[in-house]
């Protein structure tokens, strides 16, 4: 009777662990598709997790937009290291710097976005600076190839793509600036760390995180209220079978570390999806010549409209610091 009551308990023990993984995996299968997958990661969900009211800069968005899409532009597209068609929109410069210098930014947007929309804003700054303008689509995203999501890790390869067309494009005496956002932001940081050509002269994170693992770990944490293991554990072996890197295969605090080129670091100090303390570490981390803003009360990727001053300014600074 003894030996029966321990295969029961046996049994039921073995019952318990066999839910708890099936749990598991099925948890991980939700989170990795709605997060990881093109077709499943959708902007609107990603707009309500950031938090961020635009509708209080719907008249500013409306006039930006109507302007950046009033200038001639041009798509292009070149082939990532992988094989994908990858797409941008090229803005060329409607005058002359100031300086008479020859500039581009190439600029990266976040999370479900694409090619010009994180830069409504700032594409009116840089265009009236002078800047040519190239917005590419990260992959997986807009017109850009891909069914995997990069999150910087995969999209730091394709920013030396964009890089290298840049310098076919407009020539080798070129100066060419990286402005990322968010996960725009999280690429160029990555990018830090590579061998980037003499031409790239500064680049501009606003938001940017430090790795998937690590703002997977907050979203989870804080926002679906769930312990970050085993599901980031399981999502990471997964995501190395599938997309081919592990989720902080890259990190950019390894990466600011190893840095030569000038970093300008911009966050919102109410950022609750990208919080503020990787800011403050990445800043701690660049081994580069750097500059930090905290734009007090700005929420995620709101920094340059809630306070347009202090952002153009840093970047009117941060521009000249890297001449």
């Amino acid at each position: 009777m003894g030996v029966f009551k321990k295969g029961l308990a046996a049994a039921g023990a073995l019952a318990a662990a066999g839910a708890l993984a099936a749990a598991s995996a099925a948890g991980t299968a939700y989170f990795y598709n709605r997060t990881m997958i093109r077709q499943n990661a959708i902007v609107e969900r990603t707009m309500k997790m950031a938090g961020t009211d635009w509708t209080q800069y719907s008249d500013i968005l409306a006039e930006r937009k109507a302007f950046a899409f009033a200038q001639p532009h041009e798509e292009v597209y070149l082939t990532s290291y992988d094989g994908l068609k990858l797409h941008a929109t090229y803005i060329p410069a409607i005058q002359e710097t100031e300086d008479k210098k020859k500039r581009v930014v190439i600029c990266f947007h976040g999370y479900t976005s694409k090619s010009l929309a994180d830069f409504i804003g700032l594409t009116d700054y840089y265009l009236k600076k002078g800047f040519t303008m190239l917005h590419p689509d990260a992959r997986a995203h807009g017109e850009s190839e891909g069914k995997y999501i990069g999150f910087g890790c995969l999209d730091r390869k394709d920013a030396l793509k964009w890089i290298d067309w840049v310098l076919k494009k407009c020539g080798e005496d070129v100066e060419i600036f990286l402005h990322g956002i968010s996960m725009g932001g999280a690429t160029v940081l990555m990018a830090s760390g590579m061998e980037l050509p003499p031409q790239v002269k500064g680049i501009i994170s606003d938001c940017g995180f430090t790795s998937p693992k690590e703002v997977f770990t907050h979203v989870l944490n804080t926002m679906y209220h769930l312990p970050a293991f085993p599901i980031i554990n399981e999502a990471d072996f997964v995501n190395r079978k599938l997309a081919g890197y592990g989720m902080d295969e890259c990190n950019a605090k390894r990466e600011v570390a190893k840095a030569k080129v000038p970093i300008l670091f911009i966050h919102g100090s109410k950022d609750t999806f990208v919080p503020t303390y990787m800011c403050n570490e990445l800043y701690d981390s660049c081994a580069s010549k750097k500059q930090i803003l905290i734009v007090e009360g700005a929420a995620h990727g709101e920094s340059y409209f809630k306070d347009m001053p202090a952002y153009e300014k840093a970047l009117d600074a941060f521009i000249e610091d890297c001449e």
